[in-house]
């Protein structure tokens, strides 16, 4: 194996009942074929031990803290206990389980804040679990943008990049109902969005000159208003501005033409007006090996592109590329922002 970082990055559980478990011991076993950056799980050490064992699996876990977690990795699993809350069976979600998903979120961005992690790496949770027992955030992108806040005491835009091999993509309204997507659409949340998109795809991807797809909101972008006036009123106004800042953006684009493989050599990232104008195309161009970035933030955050597949927990099924791609983005990320020297 290469040299080891100094330091590791903070792999959080997800939810435990789902295929997180799963792909964390799949990857471990592939950490030298795959050259993995050391990672700390951050999750329960029972849970992560009877998926093993249903799996059939054999990896040695030891307790770890970010200081030791490094020297770990090569022999051992590195875990900071965290305690699921009650016997998990995978596949079957529990309500209980989401005190030790949260808090293993919240130690993870805590780490890295505080500089002894290099990044955070999240593993799916299930959002409708973390609803029943009254998590306030419509997902995890948000959430992490309220733990930015509190810890640095500023307040932070989260944006969500879906990057894979073929394509990124960037919804600017995100975890909301479609019927409230125009309502919540304005030019200063769209002015915003790219901004931290440039600033980010510089510093952290090393592009130094991001191109900005700017997709439509209606079909045919409008139709020059015949189709709404969203894209002339809202949009555009967003993308001269831009471009009077000297970002490259430019739009707005009828989104059904602006995904296939001619279109794309066009841009470096495709920023989408909604959750799913973005996630459709980045999920069907690269399901298994897309990761969910998120920008804006004061600490490097990755995570598979993907939910917890509780159908699949447990089945020995589950693939662990977009972990493994997630993980590395996130090495190469915090490399460039110095959070891993």
């Amino acid at each position: 194996m290469p040299s080891r970082p100094s330091l590791p990055l903070a792999l959080t559980q997800g939810d435990p009942a789902g295929i997180g478990p799963d792909i964390t011991l799949a990857a471990w076993l592939r950490r030298g074929e795959l050259d993995l950056p050391p990672f700390l799980f951050l999750g329960d050490p029972a849970v992560l031990a009877a998926r093993a064992s249903q799996l059939g699996l054999n990896v040695p876990q030891k307790e770890a803290d970010p200081a030791t977690a490094c020297d770990i990795f090569r022999d051992a699993l590195p875990i900071l206990p965290i305690e699921a809350g009650i016997s998990v069976v995978a596949g079957e979600p529990n309500v209980a389980t989401a005190k030790g998903t949260i808090a293993a979120i919240e130690m993870a961005v805590s780490l890295s804040v505080s500089g002894k992690t290099s990044a955070v790496v999240t593993n799916p949770i299930a959002k409708s679990v973390l609803y029943d027992a009254g998590f306030g955030f419509p997902g995890h992108t948000e959430f992490l943008a309220d733990l930015a806040t509190r810890a640095t005491g500023k307040p932070v835009l989260p944006v969500m990049l879906l990057a894979g091999p073929k394509l990124r993509a960037i919804p600017v309204t995100i975890h909301i109902p479609l019927k409230d997507v125009p309502q919540a659409l304005t030019t200063d949340l769209i002015l915003d969005t790219c901004r931290i998109t440039d600033h980010d795809l510089r510093t952290r991807f090393g592009i130094s000159k991001p191109r900005l797809a700017v997709a439509g909101l209606n079909p045919h972008a409008g139709e020059n208003g015949a189709l709404g006036k969203e894209d002339d009123e809202i949009i555009r106004p967003a993308i001269d501005a831009l471009r009077s800042e000297g970002i490259d953006a430019f739009g707005p684009l009828p989104a059904d033409t602006m995904f296939h493989d001619e279109a794309r050599r066009r841009y470096d990232v495709a920023i989408c007006m909604y959750h799913d104008q973005a996630l459709i195309p980045a999920k069907a161009l690269g399901f298994d090996d897309s990761v969910n970035v998120t920008l804006g933030l004061p600490f490097v955050r990755t995570s598979p592109d993907h939910g917890t597949a509780f159908s699949i927990a447990g089945k020995g099924v589950a693939k662990e590329d977009s972990l493994v791609a997630a993980l590395k983005l996130a090495r190469e990320i915090s490399s460039k922002t110095g959070n891993n020297p």
